[in-house]
């Protein structure tokens, strides 16, 4: 009818609110009728209606009926509404209005004053409900940052198994807070954990993969970046948990920092190499951790050159006398020999004589550059490598990387040092190449594999891990600060796979294109929109429900330290509806704190020496001069020994 008429409408109120002064009128006349009548002013007529109408004949009704014929009309003023208006001063009004005109009752006897006190409350009554229908009219939240529209119904329920992961949080649901649960039952899809620093990555999430895993019966690996913070959450649990696994675990640990806290593992076991593919993916993984640039620039001449310069050299290793000088150490000392006794002892190994042919070929025609440009950077790169501690580690055989095997399972942890990531995370991305080639088989025991600070280390194929090892129960939790450093570590193409090909994805506070990604995984629901649109007449108020972001970016980017987003992925066994959440994780920090404080610390391995690892650094160097003279006497006393080398080569080099 608004809309149809107005202007019959709001006579219709003007007729109403006319009334109720009408009323009131009458009202005041039948409390000054003795007066009126005393000085001829009453009327015979006036008096038959009033005293016909019920209103009149009790002293309430009338002004009660006033009070409600204007509250119609008040209600239904159409005036220019001001959303800035509180209600402080319409509720005085009224109060103090109200106050007014009932209390006269008390001075009735009097009726000029009981007639200006009354018309004085009647007026603050009208004045307050008019200022006070300004603003029920307008009804806008108080919600300024939409936080109660973007909220959605989390998954309540406990979800468990035998492999699951399962945070207990709080979130809130239209402006109440709610117990939920992060439920991780299908942790062999990959678990992404994205954050800046100090959002809680480590304390609110990696630590409970951790401890639960371990509780479960997981054999581990864990990449320590910050050594040895995750390393002594493992081996405490693990003293606790053992009885959790049929065979009880060992632990072992990597640590180039302090050699008592260490064990020895041989990185390049000659047992592993099973043929000469394996040989070229530990040197990509060594030359493109060294050098991470190259990354980007897969299939480059000088790129392939180094590698292929650095499998020649692993292999030749793996095959002389069955894998004796096998290891990392030795490898990089046989790499700095001089070319010319270099190739002619590469080359009496028939395997690796179409990966040396080019650089001997480059020797030969005397093109120098050529060879520096293709070899030089592998030389340079592995020389970075030679450290006596280094050699310590690299060069024992304490243990192996099957850490899954049923008959020994292990609990490996490799811990980096945030001051010498360069070289540490070149070493250690070679360890866990090695130990995925071991891990990602049939017939293996359920494993967790963890790599805190992900983009610290190069690992190969990493993506195809992610995507062929949920059948072989290898659980992979990579911790990374935001997707952009993903990128510039390990190149676009690479990056975008890694974070695609993720299951499971829990993300504390990002920024950028993190947010925005992470904004658009976790997908839209129906928000109410309120929109307000005033002028001198009117005003208009619509109300919609649409389709809009659950979390939008800028959210994401300004959440708090333990507050997390994500989705969660589900088997067919276990289906999870609401896969998607906004919470915070609960953790009982005072509990937490007194684990802590009563952790044992690693334990030492060994008493180490300066004197043993330096003899141990000698011996290494004495090894390879040693083949290298071994060697070169059979060459000379059997120069037919050398097929790769043409004759003309040996007559300009030998």
């Amino acid at each position: 009818m608004q809309q149809e008429n107005p202007e019959a409408l709001r006579k219709i109120f003007d007729f109403v609110r006319f009334g109720s002064i009408l009323v009131l009128l009458g009202h005041y006349y039948t409390v000054c009728y003795d007066i009126l009548q005393q000085n001829h002013f009453s009327y015979p007529l006036l008096d038959r209606i009033i005293g016909s109408l019920f209103i009149f004949r009790e002293y309430s009704n009338a002004k009660i009926t006033a009070l409600v014929l204007v509250g119609i009309a008040i209600l239904s003023s159409q005036g220019k509404k001001d959303e800035n208006a509180g209600f402080r001063l319409p509720v005085s009004l009224l109060v103090i209005g109200a106050f007014l005109y009932f209390c006269t009752y008390y001075i009735r006897y009097f009726p000029l004053a009981y007639i200006l006190i009354s018309s004085i409350g009647f007026l603050l009554i009208v004045t307050g409900g008019t200022k006070l229908s300004r603003i029920i009219h307008i009804g806008f939240s108080e919600d300024v940052f939409n936080d109660v529209s973007e909220t959605f119904p989390q998954e309540e329920r406990l979800l468990e198994n035998e492999f699951s992961v399962n945070l207990p949080a709080r979130y809130k649901l239209r402006g109440k807070t709610r117990k939920s649960w992060i439920n991780i039952i299908n942790v062999f899809r990959s678990l992404l954990v994205l954050g800046t620093p100090g959002s809680g990555k480590s304390y609110f999430v990696i630590r409970h993969v951790i401890t639960q895993h371990i509780a479960k019966g997981f054999s581990f690996f864990i990449y320590d970046f910050k050594f040895p913070d995750l390393s002594v959450i493992a081996y405490n649990h693990l003293l606790i948990a053992s009885s959790a696994y049929p065979v009880p675990p060992k632990m072992y640990f990597i640590n180039f920092d302090d050699l008592s806290r260490t064990h020895r593992c041989n990185v390049l076991y000659p047992d592993s190499l099973l043929d000469i593919t394996d040989a070229t993916e530990s040197s990509r993984t060594i030359m493109l951790a060294l050098n991470r640039e190259w990354i980007k620039k897969g299939g480059d001449f000088f790129v392939e050159s180094p590698i292929n310069f650095t499998t020649a050299i692993f292999w030749y290793l793996k095959k002389y006398k069955q894998g004796r000088y096998c290891t990392l150490p030795h490898a990089i000392e046989l790499a700095q020999i001089p070319y010319k006794s270099l190739f002619q002892v590469l080359s009496r190994e028939p395997e690796i004589e179409v990966l040396i042919n080019p650089f001997i070929s480059a020797y030969m025609n005397k093109a120098f550059d050529q060879l520096e440009g293709q070899i030089a950077s592998a030389k340079i790169g592995l020389a970075r490598l030679a450290s006596p501690s280094l050699y310590y580690v690299l060069s024992g055989n304490d243990f192996t990387l099957d850490i899954n095997n049923p008959q020994s399972p292990k609990v490996v942890c490799v811990g980096n040092n945030p001051s010498k990531q360069q070289i540490y995370g070149a070493v250690l991305s070679l360890y866990i190449e090695r130990m995925l080639k071991l891990v990602n088989r049939k017939g293996q025991m359920k494993s967790s594999l963890v790599f805190d600070e992900f983009p610290t280390v190069y690992v190969n194929n990493i993506d195809n891990l992610i995507a062929t090892a949920r059948s072989n129960l290898v659980s992979t939790t990579l911790g990374i600060q935001d997707f952009s450093q993903l990128r510039k570590d390990y190149g676009k193409e690479q990056a975008d796979v890694i974070m695609n090909v993720a299951g499971n994805i829990i993300s504390g506070q990002v920024i950028g294109e993190s947010a925005k990604m992470l904004s658009d995984r976790i997908g839209k629901i129906m928000q109410d929109r309120v929109s307000l649109s005033i002028n001198a007449a009117d005003t208009s108020i619509s109300k919609s429900r649409q389709l809009d972001a659950a979390i939008p970016p800028a959210k994401i980017a300004n959440l708090s330290s333990g507050e997390f987003v994500g989705a969660v992925a589900d088997d067919p066994i276990n289906k999870i509806r609401l896969k998607t959440f906004h919470a915070e994780i609960i953790n009982d920090h005072k509990a937490i704190a007194k684990e802590t404080a009563n952790y044992k610390p690693l334990p030492q391995i060994r008493e180490v020496s300066q004197k043993v690892v330096m003899d141990n650094f000698y011996a290494i160097k004495k090894d390879i001069q040693h083949l290298i003279e071994t060697e070169m006497q059979k060459i000379q006393q059997h120069p037919d020994m050398v097929k790769s080398m043409p004759k003309r080569a040996k007559a300009k080099s030998l």
